[in-house]
């Protein structure tokens, strides 16, 4: 039992949106490969949307394990089922997904008192900011999940924390971000998920997220030191955190399976595109990639599609996941 108690255990919490989890389930099995017993904190519908790649990653040996967790939708005000960020009906709920999200640490806090053998740190998704309060009444280390770039962690930091753009009035004057080894421009109309309203929702929810960062033991990201060596060392240095740079996490993906089962289905497989692609002028063909989470309004389709029209491209469109 001794032994037990000291076996390392890794516990993830992977927000609920397809780009964060995927990532999320990938580290699971590049630590469980590393003989590590590891646990995945999620809901029902979204444990079932990756579970067969867990379980083929478990029956070649690896010990991962899924736990439950409720997800309060309609304590929060969302439709019954809402576990997803992609089953929101429209943006407008999103505010009430992360405030359903934060109904969840005291769920998490009694699991991780409960997981045996106990937890060795728990790395909890950025959006998920309370989970740093859970990781230090245990007293177990909170490690933040990025899915994005070192370059894009270091801008956000210096524009949270060095906020001189903040009196520029013109919304589309150029303006250098402060802090990066290289010259860097945007306007404000570029930082839209930048709050500028102090008594916003959304400001204190990205506060929040500043703090917890603060706080917590270092950063997991999706990345390579080969791409981005001084980025990766300015934002250790800007932090004062480790970054753990372990991409591109996808690689992990050996089996044909599990590649085929990243994300939701597509309409057209991947080689009927490529050869439909190889019958195409060069400089012929646009690509439209508008996220994993984008809900274009009617109005917004028609205006995109009337342009790609106007181009005249042939055009493709895709949902993204990393």
């Amino acid at each position: 039992m001794a032994i037990q108690e000291k076996e390392p255990h890794f516990v993830l919490l992977p927000f609920m949106a397809q780009g964060h989890m995927i990532p999320m389930v990938d580290i699971a099995r590049l630590l469980a490969k590393r003989g590590l017993t590891v646990t995945i904190l999620t809901t029902p519908h979204n444990a079932g949307r990756f579970k067969s790649v867990v379980d083929r990653a478990i029956g070649s040996g690896l010990n991962i394990r899924i736990f439950h967790l409720k997800f309060p939708s309609s304590e929060a005000g969302l439709p019954d089922g809402c576990e997803n960020f992609d089953m929101l009906p429209s943006v407008d709920y999103a505010i009430k997904f992360f405030a359903a999200t934060a109904m969840l640490n005291e769920q998490v806090e009694e699991m991780l008192r409960q997981l045996r053998p106990p937890p060795s740190c728990l790395i909890a998704d950025m959006c998920f900011p309370w989970a740093t309060d859970v990781a230090l009444k245990l007293q177990i280390p909170r490690i933040l999940f990025h899915g994005t770039s070192c370059f894009s962690l270091l801008c956000m930091h210096m524009l949270a924390t060095r906020k001189d753009w903040a009196a520029i009035t013109s919304d589309t004057d150029t303006f250098e971000v402060p802090g990066l080894p290289d010259a860097f421009q945007v306007t404000k109309a570029q930082l839209k998920g930048t709050p500028n309203d102090p008594d916003s929702d959304w400001s204190k929810f990205w506060d929040h997220m500043r703090l917890a960062e603060v706080e917590a033991f270092g950063t997991v990201a999706n990345t390579f030191e080969e791409l981005e060596p001084e980025y990766i060392k300015e934002y250790m240095k800007a932090t004062g955190k480790k970054a753990w740079c372990v991409g591109p996490v996808s690689l992990c993906n050996k089996n044909d399976s599990d590649k085929a089962e990243r994300g939701n289905k597509t309409s057209i497989g991947g080689q009927e595109c490529l050869k439909w692609l190889d019958l195409q002028e060069p400089g012929s063909v646009v690509y439209v990639c508008l996220g994993s989470l984008s809900r274009l309004a009617t109005s917004q389709l028609i205006e995109l599609g009337l342009a790609l029209e106007a181009s005249k491209t042939l055009h493709l469109g895709s949902q993204e996941y990393i």
